[in-house]
Protein backbone atom coordinates (compact mmCIF):
# COMPACT_ATOMS: atom_id res chain seq x y z
CA UNK A 1 0.00 0.00 0.00
CA UNK A 2 1.44 3.42 -0.94
CA UNK A 3 2.32 5.77 1.88
CA UNK A 4 -0.03 8.53 0.63
CA UNK A 5 -3.09 6.35 0.02
CA UNK A 6 -6.00 6.12 2.49
CA UNK A 7 -5.20 3.73 5.30
CA UNK A 8 -1.44 4.19 4.84
CA UNK A 9 1.11 4.58 7.61
CA UNK A 10 1.26 8.37 7.18
CA UNK A 11 5.08 8.21 6.81
CA UNK A 12 6.57 9.85 3.74
CA UNK A 13 9.92 8.67 2.32
CA UNK A 14 11.70 11.79 3.64
CA UNK A 15 10.40 11.43 7.21
CA UNK A 16 8.17 14.44 6.81
CA UNK A 17 5.47 13.31 9.27
CA UNK A 18 1.75 13.06 8.43
CA UNK A 19 0.61 13.07 4.87
CA UNK A 20 -1.40 16.13 5.49
CA UNK A 21 1.75 18.22 5.96
CA UNK A 22 3.79 19.79 3.18
CA UNK A 23 5.98 17.18 1.45
CA UNK A 24 9.39 17.65 -0.33
CA UNK A 25 13.04 16.49 -0.50
CA UNK A 26 15.22 16.48 2.66
CA UNK A 27 16.80 19.75 3.80
CA UNK A 28 20.52 19.80 2.78
CA UNK A 29 21.40 22.41 5.37
CA UNK A 30 19.97 20.21 8.07
CA UNK A 31 21.92 17.20 6.81
CA UNK A 32 25.19 19.20 6.67
CA UNK A 33 24.56 20.48 10.20
CA UNK A 34 24.14 16.95 11.45
CA UNK A 35 27.42 15.96 9.81
CA UNK A 36 29.20 18.86 11.54
CA UNK A 37 27.74 17.81 14.87
CA UNK A 38 29.16 14.33 14.39
CA UNK A 39 32.62 15.73 13.58
CA UNK A 40 32.45 17.95 16.68
CA UNK A 41 31.60 14.92 18.79
CA UNK A 42 34.56 13.04 17.36
CA UNK A 43 37.14 15.84 17.92
CA UNK A 44 35.88 16.94 21.36
CA UNK A 45 33.38 19.63 20.34
CA UNK A 46 29.73 19.77 21.39
CA UNK A 47 26.85 22.00 22.30
CA UNK A 48 27.08 23.77 25.62
CA UNK A 49 24.44 25.47 27.70
CA UNK A 50 23.83 29.18 27.44
CA UNK A 51 22.02 31.59 25.33
CA UNK A 52 21.13 30.63 21.83
CA UNK A 53 23.49 33.25 20.33
CA UNK A 54 26.58 32.10 22.22
CA UNK A 55 25.75 28.45 21.52
CA UNK A 56 25.48 29.13 17.83
CA UNK A 57 28.91 30.86 17.79
CA UNK A 58 30.56 28.00 19.63
CA UNK A 59 29.04 25.54 17.21
CA UNK A 60 30.42 27.46 14.21
CA UNK A 61 33.95 27.61 15.68
CA UNK A 62 33.93 23.94 16.54
CA UNK A 63 32.70 23.09 13.05
CA UNK A 64 35.49 25.12 11.41
CA UNK A 65 38.14 23.43 13.55
CA UNK A 66 36.79 20.00 12.72
CA UNK A 67 36.76 20.72 9.00
CA UNK A 68 40.34 21.99 9.16
CA UNK A 69 41.58 18.92 11.00
CA UNK A 70 39.74 16.57 8.65
CA UNK A 71 41.22 18.36 5.64
CA UNK A 72 44.68 18.16 7.15
CA UNK A 73 44.30 14.42 7.68
CA UNK A 74 43.09 13.93 4.12
CA UNK A 75 45.97 15.96 2.70
CA UNK A 76 48.44 13.99 4.81
CA UNK A 77 47.00 10.73 3.55
CA UNK A 78 47.24 11.93 -0.06
CA UNK A 79 50.83 13.10 0.52
CA UNK A 80 51.85 9.76 1.99
CA UNK A 81 50.07 7.94 -0.82
CA UNK A 82 52.10 9.85 -3.40
CA UNK A 83 55.33 9.49 -1.41
CA UNK A 84 55.32 5.71 -1.48
CA UNK A 85 56.51 4.18 -4.79
CA UNK A 86 57.76 0.87 -6.16
CA UNK A 87 60.83 0.29 -8.37
CA UNK A 88 60.55 -2.72 -10.69
CA UNK A 89 63.40 -5.15 -11.42
CA UNK A 90 63.87 -3.57 -14.85
CA UNK A 91 63.92 -0.03 -13.44
CA UNK A 92 66.14 2.30 -11.47
CA UNK A 93 65.30 5.66 -9.86
CA UNK A 94 67.31 8.78 -9.05
CA UNK A 95 66.36 10.96 -6.06
CA UNK A 96 67.19 14.70 -6.00
CA UNK A 97 66.75 16.76 -2.84
CA UNK A 98 66.44 20.46 -3.57
CA UNK A 99 67.94 19.75 -7.00
CA UNK A 100 71.00 17.94 -5.64
CA UNK A 101 71.72 14.24 -6.25
CA UNK A 102 70.99 12.06 -3.23
CA UNK A 103 70.83 8.41 -4.22
CA UNK A 104 70.18 5.85 -6.97
CA UNK A 105 67.32 3.63 -5.84
CA UNK A 106 67.40 -0.12 -6.48
CA UNK A 107 64.30 -2.34 -7.04
CA UNK A 108 61.84 -2.52 -4.14
CA UNK A 109 59.35 -0.43 -2.12
CA UNK A 110 60.63 3.06 -1.25
CA UNK A 111 59.55 6.43 0.17
CA UNK A 112 60.45 9.98 -0.83
CA UNK A 113 59.13 13.44 0.03
CA UNK A 114 57.45 15.27 -2.86
CA UNK A 115 58.07 19.00 -2.85
CA UNK A 116 61.41 18.50 -1.14
CA UNK A 117 62.69 15.67 -3.30
CA UNK A 118 62.30 14.76 -6.97
CA UNK A 119 62.13 11.24 -8.35
CA UNK A 120 63.23 10.20 -11.89
CA UNK A 121 62.37 6.59 -12.64
CA UNK A 122 63.37 4.87 -15.92
CA UNK A 123 63.62 1.37 -17.41
CA UNK A 124 67.34 0.64 -17.72
CA UNK A 125 67.31 -2.91 -19.18
CA UNK A 126 64.78 -2.25 -21.94
CA UNK A 127 66.15 -1.98 -25.49
CA UNK A 128 64.75 1.08 -27.18
CA UNK A 129 64.80 1.82 -30.91
CA UNK A 130 65.32 5.05 -32.79
CA UNK A 131 64.59 5.06 -36.56
CA UNK A 132 66.12 7.49 -39.04
CA UNK A 133 65.50 7.99 -42.75
CA UNK A 134 67.23 10.84 -44.59
CA UNK A 135 68.83 11.83 -47.88
CA UNK A 136 72.55 12.50 -47.66
CA UNK A 137 75.43 13.53 -49.93
CA UNK A 138 78.20 11.02 -50.67
CA UNK A 139 81.89 11.57 -51.29
CA UNK A 140 81.45 11.54 -55.08
CA UNK A 141 78.67 14.17 -54.79
CA UNK A 142 75.71 11.84 -55.27
CA UNK A 143 72.55 11.74 -53.18
CA UNK A 144 71.46 8.55 -51.41
CA UNK A 145 68.51 7.87 -49.17
CA UNK A 146 69.55 5.90 -46.09
CA UNK A 147 67.14 4.21 -43.68
CA UNK A 148 68.57 2.92 -40.40
CA UNK A 149 67.59 1.95 -36.86
CA UNK A 150 69.53 2.35 -33.61
CA UNK A 151 68.98 0.07 -30.61
CA UNK A 152 70.11 1.47 -27.24
CA UNK A 153 69.47 1.30 -23.50
CA UNK A 154 70.30 3.24 -20.33
CA UNK A 155 73.45 2.03 -18.57
CA UNK A 156 73.94 4.89 -16.07
CA UNK A 157 70.70 6.50 -14.94
CA UNK A 158 72.52 9.14 -12.89
CA UNK A 159 74.31 10.48 -16.00
CA UNK A 160 71.11 10.08 -18.00
CA UNK A 161 69.21 12.36 -15.56
CA UNK A 162 71.87 14.90 -14.56
CA UNK A 163 74.41 15.36 -17.39
CA UNK A 164 72.16 16.06 -20.39
CA UNK A 165 68.92 18.01 -20.38
CA UNK A 166 67.33 16.06 -23.24
CA UNK A 167 69.34 12.86 -23.76
CA UNK A 168 67.04 11.45 -26.43
CA UNK A 169 67.27 14.61 -28.51
CA UNK A 170 71.05 14.47 -28.15
CA UNK A 171 70.96 10.84 -29.31
CA UNK A 172 68.98 11.75 -32.44
CA UNK A 173 71.33 14.59 -33.34
CA UNK A 174 74.43 12.46 -32.69
CA UNK A 175 72.99 9.68 -34.89
CA UNK A 176 72.45 12.07 -37.77
CA UNK A 177 75.96 13.48 -37.36
CA UNK A 178 77.62 10.05 -37.31
CA UNK A 179 75.65 8.83 -40.32
CA UNK A 180 76.43 11.97 -42.35
CA UNK A 181 80.12 11.65 -41.56
CA UNK A 182 80.27 8.00 -42.71
CA UNK A 183 78.15 8.55 -45.83
CA UNK A 184 80.06 11.70 -46.73
CA UNK A 185 83.37 9.82 -46.64
CA UNK A 186 82.15 6.92 -48.83
CA UNK A 187 81.37 6.65 -52.52
CA UNK A 188 77.89 5.91 -53.74
CA UNK A 189 78.49 2.45 -55.21
CA UNK A 190 80.04 1.31 -51.91
CA UNK A 191 76.98 2.42 -49.96
CA UNK A 192 74.55 0.80 -52.38
CA UNK A 193 76.37 -2.55 -52.67
CA UNK A 194 79.03 -4.16 -50.51
CA UNK A 195 79.71 -1.22 -48.19
CA UNK A 196 76.46 -1.36 -46.22
CA UNK A 197 77.72 -3.84 -43.62
CA UNK A 198 80.90 -1.90 -42.87
CA UNK A 199 78.93 1.34 -42.81
CA UNK A 200 76.76 0.08 -39.94
CA UNK A 201 79.87 -0.84 -37.90
CA UNK A 202 81.46 2.57 -38.52
CA UNK A 203 78.27 4.43 -37.59
CA UNK A 204 77.96 2.44 -34.32
CA UNK A 205 81.57 3.18 -33.29
CA UNK A 206 81.32 6.91 -34.08
CA UNK A 207 77.88 7.26 -32.46
CA UNK A 208 79.05 5.58 -29.24
CA UNK A 209 82.04 7.92 -29.14
CA UNK A 210 79.71 10.92 -29.41
CA UNK A 211 77.41 9.61 -26.68
CA UNK A 212 80.33 8.90 -24.34
CA UNK A 213 81.67 12.41 -24.84
CA UNK A 214 78.26 13.81 -23.86
CA UNK A 215 78.13 11.61 -20.75
CA UNK A 216 74.47 10.85 -21.37
CA UNK A 217 74.53 7.39 -19.75
CA UNK A 218 73.34 5.63 -22.94
CA UNK A 219 74.84 2.55 -24.60
CA UNK A 220 74.40 1.81 -28.32
CA UNK A 221 73.77 -1.90 -28.76
CA UNK A 222 73.28 -2.23 -32.52
CA UNK A 223 72.99 -0.13 -35.69
CA UNK A 224 71.05 -1.64 -38.61
CA UNK A 225 71.34 -0.11 -42.09
CA UNK A 226 67.94 -1.21 -43.37
CA UNK A 227 68.18 0.27 -46.86
CA UNK A 228 70.39 2.52 -48.96
CA UNK A 229 68.78 3.65 -52.20
CA UNK A 230 69.41 6.31 -54.81
CA UNK A 231 66.76 8.98 -55.43
CA UNK A 232 63.61 7.75 -57.12
CA UNK A 233 64.29 9.90 -60.18
CA UNK A 234 67.42 7.90 -61.11
CA UNK A 235 66.43 4.52 -59.65
CA UNK A 236 66.14 2.84 -63.07
CA UNK A 237 69.63 3.91 -64.15
CA UNK A 238 71.16 2.65 -60.93
CA UNK A 239 69.35 -0.65 -61.32
CA UNK A 240 70.99 -1.03 -64.73
CA UNK A 241 74.38 -0.29 -63.23
CA UNK A 242 73.85 -2.86 -60.50
CA UNK A 243 72.80 -5.50 -63.05
CA UNK A 244 75.87 -4.72 -65.14
CA UNK A 245 78.10 -5.19 -62.09
CA UNK A 246 76.38 -8.48 -61.32
CA UNK A 247 76.96 -9.65 -64.92
CA UNK A 248 80.59 -8.60 -64.64
CA UNK A 249 81.00 -10.51 -61.40
CA UNK A 250 79.29 -13.57 -62.90
CA UNK A 251 81.56 -13.52 -65.98
CA UNK A 252 84.59 -13.11 -63.72
CA UNK A 253 83.53 -16.11 -61.64
CA UNK A 254 83.05 -18.22 -64.79
CA UNK A 255 86.49 -17.21 -66.06
CA UNK A 256 88.08 -18.08 -62.73
CA UNK A 257 86.30 -21.44 -62.70
CA UNK A 258 87.53 -22.19 -66.24
CA UNK A 259 91.06 -21.14 -65.31
CA UNK A 260 90.95 -23.32 -62.22
CA UNK A 261 89.94 -26.24 -64.43
CA UNK A 262 92.33 -25.72 -67.37
CA UNK A 263 95.47 -24.74 -65.51
CA UNK A 264 95.68 -27.95 -63.43
CA UNK A 265 95.07 -30.03 -66.58
CA UNK A 266 97.81 -28.19 -68.45
CA UNK A 267 100.17 -28.62 -65.52
CA UNK A 268 99.32 -32.33 -65.41
CA UNK A 269 99.98 -32.76 -69.13
CA UNK A 270 103.25 -30.89 -68.82
CA UNK A 271 104.24 -33.04 -65.88
CA UNK A 272 103.30 -36.19 -67.81
CA UNK A 273 105.35 -35.05 -70.84
CA UNK A 274 108.35 -34.43 -68.59
CA UNK A 275 107.94 -37.82 -66.99
CA UNK A 276 107.63 -39.53 -70.40
CA UNK A 277 110.73 -37.76 -71.66
CA UNK A 278 112.60 -38.78 -68.53
CA UNK A 279 111.44 -42.37 -68.95
CA UNK A 280 112.46 -42.39 -72.67
CA UNK A 281 115.83 -40.97 -71.78
CA UNK A 282 116.40 -43.59 -69.10
CA UNK A 283 115.17 -46.37 -71.43
CA UNK A 284 117.41 -45.26 -74.30
CA UNK A 285 120.43 -44.96 -72.07
CA UNK A 286 119.76 -48.35 -70.51
CA UNK A 287 119.25 -49.97 -73.94
CA UNK A 288 122.45 -48.44 -75.29
CA UNK A 289 124.36 -49.55 -72.26
CA UNK A 290 122.87 -53.04 -72.59
CA UNK A 291 123.70 -53.23 -76.30
CA UNK A 292 127.25 -52.09 -75.63
CA UNK A 293 127.66 -54.65 -72.85
CA UNK A 294 126.16 -57.42 -75.06
CA UNK A 295 128.44 -56.50 -77.96
CA UNK A 296 131.44 -56.58 -75.66
CA UNK A 297 130.47 -60.02 -74.38
CA UNK A 298 129.70 -61.21 -77.91
CA UNK A 299 133.04 -59.97 -79.14
CA UNK A 300 134.79 -61.89 -76.44
CA UNK A 301 132.97 -65.07 -77.46
CA UNK A 302 133.62 -64.38 -81.15
CA UNK A 303 137.34 -64.24 -80.54
CA UNK A 304 137.12 -67.63 -78.88
CA UNK A 305 134.95 -69.39 -81.58
CA UNK A 306 134.38 -67.27 -84.69
CA UNK A 307 132.55 -69.88 -86.79
CA UNK A 308 130.14 -70.94 -84.10
CA UNK A 309 129.40 -67.40 -83.16
CA UNK A 310 128.85 -66.39 -86.78
CA UNK A 311 126.44 -69.31 -87.34
CA UNK A 312 124.50 -68.48 -84.20
CA UNK A 313 124.17 -64.86 -85.18
CA UNK A 314 122.91 -65.87 -88.63
CA UNK A 315 120.28 -68.19 -87.19
CA UNK A 316 119.09 -65.62 -84.68
CA UNK A 317 118.81 -63.00 -87.39
CA UNK A 318 116.81 -65.27 -89.71
CA UNK A 319 114.55 -66.26 -86.83
CA UNK A 320 113.97 -62.64 -85.93
CA UNK A 321 113.11 -61.70 -89.51
CA UNK A 322 110.86 -64.68 -90.27
CA UNK A 323 108.98 -64.34 -87.00
CA UNK A 324 107.58 -61.07 -88.26
CA UNK A 325 106.60 -62.36 -91.73
CA UNK A 326 103.12 -63.58 -92.73
CA UNK A 327 104.47 -65.85 -95.52
CA UNK A 328 105.89 -69.37 -95.24
CA UNK A 329 108.41 -70.85 -97.73
CA UNK A 330 108.82 -74.63 -97.65
CA UNK A 331 111.88 -76.19 -99.30
CA UNK A 332 111.05 -79.71 -100.45
CA UNK A 333 114.01 -82.01 -100.12
CA UNK A 334 114.92 -83.68 -103.41
CA UNK A 335 112.89 -81.23 -105.48
CA UNK A 336 113.74 -78.21 -107.52
CA UNK A 337 110.94 -75.93 -106.42
CA UNK A 338 109.97 -74.16 -103.23
CA UNK A 339 106.43 -74.00 -101.87
CA UNK A 340 104.96 -70.63 -100.95
CA UNK A 341 102.11 -70.40 -98.42
CA UNK A 342 100.52 -66.89 -98.15
CA UNK A 343 99.18 -67.19 -94.61
CA UNK A 344 98.01 -63.59 -94.55
CA UNK A 345 95.73 -64.16 -97.53
CA UNK A 346 94.47 -67.44 -96.20
CA UNK A 347 93.64 -65.89 -92.87
CA UNK A 348 91.98 -62.82 -94.37
CA UNK A 349 89.82 -64.82 -96.82
CA UNK A 350 88.76 -67.29 -94.16
CA UNK A 351 88.01 -64.80 -91.44
CA UNK A 352 86.56 -61.96 -93.53
CA UNK A 353 83.03 -62.97 -92.61
CA UNK A 354 83.70 -64.97 -89.43
CA UNK A 355 85.62 -62.60 -87.19
CA UNK A 356 84.18 -61.49 -83.95
CA UNK A 357 83.39 -57.83 -83.30
CA UNK A 358 86.76 -57.52 -81.59
CA UNK A 359 88.57 -58.88 -84.75
CA UNK A 360 90.09 -61.84 -82.83
CA UNK A 361 90.20 -65.47 -84.12
CA UNK A 362 88.47 -68.17 -82.18
CA UNK A 363 90.05 -71.53 -81.49
CA UNK A 364 87.80 -73.20 -84.10
CA UNK A 365 88.90 -70.76 -86.79
CA UNK A 366 92.57 -71.35 -85.95
CA UNK A 367 92.03 -75.08 -86.20
CA UNK A 368 90.42 -74.71 -89.64
CA UNK A 369 93.30 -72.57 -90.90
CA UNK A 370 95.82 -75.11 -89.60
CA UNK A 371 93.98 -77.93 -91.34
CA UNK A 372 93.94 -76.02 -94.64
CA UNK A 373 97.67 -75.31 -94.40
CA UNK A 374 98.35 -78.97 -93.66
CA UNK A 375 96.23 -80.10 -96.64
CA UNK A 376 97.99 -77.64 -98.93
CA UNK A 377 101.37 -78.88 -97.76
CA UNK A 378 100.39 -82.50 -98.29
CA UNK A 379 99.10 -81.75 -101.81
CA UNK A 380 102.27 -79.97 -102.83
CA UNK A 381 104.53 -82.65 -101.33
CA UNK A 382 102.62 -85.34 -103.18
CA UNK A 383 102.82 -83.41 -106.45
CA UNK A 384 106.54 -82.88 -106.02
CA UNK A 385 107.12 -86.60 -105.39
CA UNK A 386 105.15 -87.55 -108.48
CA UNK A 387 107.20 -85.23 -110.65
CA UNK A 388 110.39 -86.60 -109.18
CA UNK A 389 109.32 -90.23 -109.79
CA UNK A 390 108.39 -89.46 -113.40
CA UNK A 391 111.77 -87.94 -114.14
CA UNK A 392 113.54 -90.93 -112.59
CA UNK A 393 111.51 -93.41 -114.75
CA UNK A 394 112.53 -91.67 -117.88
Amino acid sequence: MAWNEPGGNNQDPWGGGNKGKKQGPPDLDDAFRKFQDKLNGIFGGGRKGGSSGSGKGNNNAASSAGIFIAGAIILAAIYLWNAVYTVDEKERAVILRFGQYVDTVEPGLHLYFPGIEQKFQERVTELRTYNLRQQMLTKDENIVEVSMSVQYNITNIKDYVLNVTKPLVSLEEATQSALRHVVGSSEMHQILTEGRETMGVEVLARLQAYIDSYGSGLSIRKVNIESALPPKEVQAAFDDVIRAREDQERAKNHAEAYANKVIPEARGQAKRAVENASAYRDETIARAEGDAARFSNLYSEYKKAPDVTRERLYIETVESVLSKSSKVLVDVKGGNNMMYLPLDKLISSKTATQTTPSQELTQQQLDEITNRVTEELNKRVSSARKNSTGRVGR
